[in-house]
């Protein structure tokens, strides 16, 4: 009979050595093929670059020539805030002449495989059946390439298998792999060994008889004081080493500042309660629900009600428990840094992605136990109408699920960004290597990127999270708004000696007023405002040096000679 034949493939009662391998091997193929994909995005033209890679790898050129950057505060703000671990690991590579932006394009496969494996050996101690760890490994990868964090070779592509990694070795109790994990979270995305210390919490207790009881196992106390110790020594570094930047921005002084509200670069405050707390991207519980396949995983508990679980006999092999612990830490981690904002950095850092795999394990044992009872449901009935309806389910089930990609459009979500400008990369990286670049215009972002050549102010890095970057930055932004609508040539001439600016970059819109409205500098109002009101009284001096001062032209940016401009401003 076909469908014993195919129960016995799908969900043998004891799965051989080769059946899990043959199930693992198709999730690494799998891993492997989006991999492949999110390579040919990333080589897809010699000027691109991951959105995010902007700002994390931008400056890690410096591995390669200590000179590039000197001085540079954005340079040196994004090099402060990057994690020992991850700056480490490009500082290698590099010392062997691998350029850190091509490493961080050849990375997220690699990552991708690596937390594939994982998943799928997680999965198996959570119900032990080959075909549950394709399943989860299936949704893990829709899961990260939905997003752009995998692709991004930032921290938090590298938490994604280390992660997965702890809560493997947990499950097994083997402590020296958990210690080693530990520090490497530490090392790579210190906000999230908090999530590992939560779970390391739920250690001594135990849920016996409807009631939570202490261990009496001494093995579950040393381990779970091993543990802590290692994430508190860890994170310690971060807590005592102080820089030039901090203190971290408090919550009453983002409320004042308008890069925290829509229109702004990182807007956190939502006037709808509902969209805030649930989905907004920073401060939300649930930031996005990609793939929507995720929803399958709320039916669990369902399964557990007595009239199901009694006719599932499978559920008796699951051991969900650590998706509870999970999901109790998340949410106890995202209220705690609402609480304590920003000092735990983004509330969404600590609920996206646990919440969002603790359903793909739930998906992956609903669809599991799902399969298992309709396949027994076809053996035992013998009425052609409900056979045909167990088949049908069957069918529209696998289908769905590996064609996901297929109607999920956009389903890649690599976040990719190719250079507009390449003839001003190649002008301005044949500048000296001290050359500094103002501009407001938001293509000049690519510019540290692809020319190597600091810029002065950029909306990709008006970060706002810590008082000694912003406070400098937001300075800049206004001074170079108010010099650039000057009418005043003295106002002009002021700021390019103040900065030591060398070129200055327009746009052919940008002394329209749709330009001031338009643009990130909108969250800098009293400076647009003047500027506003200074185009309607007459033509800026910037502009007026404009053709005289020309050097370089490229598609719709103009870049004009600083020290022209202070010669024809006298």
């Amino acid at each position: 009979m076909l469908a014993k034949r195919l129960h016995t493939w799908l969900i043998p009662a004891h799965p051989s050595v080769s059946q899990t391998r043959f199930w693992l091997s198709l999730s690494l193929t799998f891993a492997a093929l989006f991999g492949i994909l999110g390579l040919q995005k990333a080589f897809a033209n010699f000027y691109i670059v991951q959105d995010d890679a902007r700002q994390h790898i931008f400056w890690m050129q410096r591995f390669l020539d200590p000179q590039l950057f000197p001085n540079d505060w954005i340079a040196d703000y994004f090099q402060s805030v990057a994690p020992w671990g991850y700056s480490g690991f490009y500082r290698v590579f590099a010392a062997i002449g691998i350029d850190p932006l091509l490493l961080s394009k050849l990375l997220p496969p690699l990552l991708g495989l690596i937390a594939t494996y994982y998943g799928f050996r997680l999965a198996l101690q959570l119900l032990p059946v080959p075909l549950t760890g394709f399943l989860a490994c299936l949704l893990l990868n829709y899961l990260f390439w939905s997003q752009d964090d995998l692709a991004s070779a930032t921290p938090r592509a590298f938490m994604l298998p280390i992660f997965l990694a702890f809560l493997h070795f947990l499950l097994k109790r083997s402590l020296l792999a958990c210690l080693i994990l530990i520090a490497l979270e530490g090392l790579f995305y210190p906000q999230f060994v908090f999530v590992f210390a939560g779970l390391l919490l739920w250690l001594p207790l135990r849920w016996q008889s409807g009631r939570l009881r202490l261990s009496e196992n001494r093995w579950d106390y040393w381990f779970c004081g091993a543990g802590l110790l290692v994430a508190f020594l860890v994170l310690l570094p971060y807590a005592l080493v102080t820089t030039q930047f901090d203190p971290v921005v408090s919550v009453a002084e983002a409320k004042q500042l308008p890069d925290f509200y829509v229109g702004g670069r990182n807007p956190f405050f939502y006037p709808d309660p509902l969209y805030f707390w649930l989905v907004s991207f920073r401060g939300g519980l649930f930031p996005t629900f990609k793939p929507f396949l995720l929803a399958i995983g709320f039916l669990l508990p369902l399964l557990y009600l007595k009239p199901l679980r009694n006719r599932l006999p499978l559920l008796r092999q699951t051991k969900p428990l650590m998706l509870l612990q999970i999901t109790i830490v998340a949410l106890g981690l995202f209220m705690m840094a609402h609480l304590l904002l920003f000092r735990l950095h983004l509330p969404s850092r600590y609920s996206a992605y646990t919440l969002r795999i603790v359903l793909v394990y739930a998906a992956a044992i609903v669809l599991t136990v799902a399969f298992d009872g309709l396949l027994h449901g076809l053996q035992r009935s013998r009425q052609i109408g409900i056979k045909a309806i167990a088949w049908a389910l069957i069918g529209v089930t696998t289908v769905t699920l590996l064609l996901y990609p297929s109607y999920a459009y956009p389903f890649m979500k690599v976040n990719y960004k190719t250079g507009p400008n390449p003839q001003l990369y190649q002008f301005f990286a044949q500048q000296p290597k001290d050359t500094i670049i103002a501009s407001l215009v938001q293509d000049i972002d690519f510019v540290p990127t692809f020319a190597k050549r600091p810029i002065l102010v950029g909306r990709e890095y008006a970060i706002p999270y810590h008082d000694g970057y912003i406070t400098p930055f937001r300075q800049r932004a206004n001074d170079l708004i108010r010099a650039q609508y000057s009418l005043d040539r003295a106002a002009l001439t002021d700021v390019i000696r103040t900065y030591g600016i060398d070129f200055w970059v327009v746009s052919r819109d940008s002394f329209r007023p749709e330009f001031l409205k338009n643009t990130w500098i909108r969250q800098y109002p009293e400076a647009i405002e003047q500027a506003v009101a200074n185009l309607q009284q007459g033509t800026p001096a910037l502009a007026r040096q404009r053709q005289r001062c020309t050097v370089q032209r490229d598609g719709n940016l103009i870049v004009l000679d600083a020290t022209c401009l202070l010669r024809d401003s006298r």
